[in-house]
C-alpha cells in the first residue's frame, strides 16, 4: 500500500498537476494604471496600492509574530519600517507567490553594524504557506507581510519590481 501511495504521488507530480506554472498561469492580467507605490500601515494591518496619490486597491495583511516596532535583527519577528523597494518577484515561493522587499537598506545595515548584530533579510509580501500548519493567526510570519492567496495573485499581477514600498508603524 505504501508503494502504491508513493507511485500515485509521483504520477501526480509528473503529470503537471502539482506545478509552479499552474499557479503562474492563474495569475490575472492587470491592465490598469501603473502601481507607483505601496504603503503598508502596520497599526491598521492594511496594504495600499497607489497610482500617484490615488489608492487603486487595499488589502488586509498579517505581519511578523512580534509586530510592534522596527525590525532590527535576525529572528526578532518584527516587520521592518521605512522606505524600501520591491526587488524581486517569485512565483515559485514557499509561501504561494511572493514579492521581495529590499530590507535591509543602507540605514538598517549601518544600525546593525553599530550594534554588531545581523539585521536579517529575506522579507517579502507573500500569500499563505503551501502547508497550512503555519497559518491560523493574524501575525504569524518571521517578519514578512502576509495576505490571502487570492489577494496575493492580484497584488503580484499589479506590482512590478522596482516599485517603492513605504512601511509605516
Amino acid at each position: 500500500m505504501k508503494l502504491f501511495n508513493i507511485l500515485l504521488f509521483m504520477a501526480f507530480i509528473f503529470s503537471g498537476c502539482f506545478n509552479s506554472s499552474t499557479v503562474y498561469k492563474s495569475i490575472p492580467n492587470y491592465n490598469g494604471p501603473k502601481i507607483t507605490k505601496i504603503v503598508v500601515n502596520k497599526s491598521q494591518r492594511k496594504l495600499f496600492l497607489f497610482h500617484n496619490d490615488k489608492i487603486i486597491r487595499k488589502f488586509k495583511v498579517g505581519l511578523g509574530f512580534n509586530p510592534k516596532s522596527h525590525k532590527s535583527k535576525q529572528g526578532d519577528g518584527r516587520t521592518p519600517e521605512g522606505l524600501y523597494f520591491i526587488d524581486r518577484k517569485n512565483y515559485n515561493s514557499k509561501y504561494f507567490l511572493s514579492l521581495g522587499i529590499s530590507y535591509p537598506n543602507t540605514e538598517d545595515k549601518k544600525y546593525a553594524k553599530s550594534l554588531d548584530i545581523d539585521p536579517g533579510g529575506d522579507i517579502f509580501i507573500h500569500g499563505g504557506p503551501r502547508y497550512k500548519g503555519e497559518f491560523g493567526k493574524r501575525d504569524w510570519t518571521a517578519g514578512c507581510i502576509s495576505v490571502s492567496d487570492k489577494n496575493m495573485k492580484v497584488i503580484y499581477s499589479m506590482v512590478k519590481a522596482g516599485t517603492p514600498i513605504l512601511i509605516n508603524p
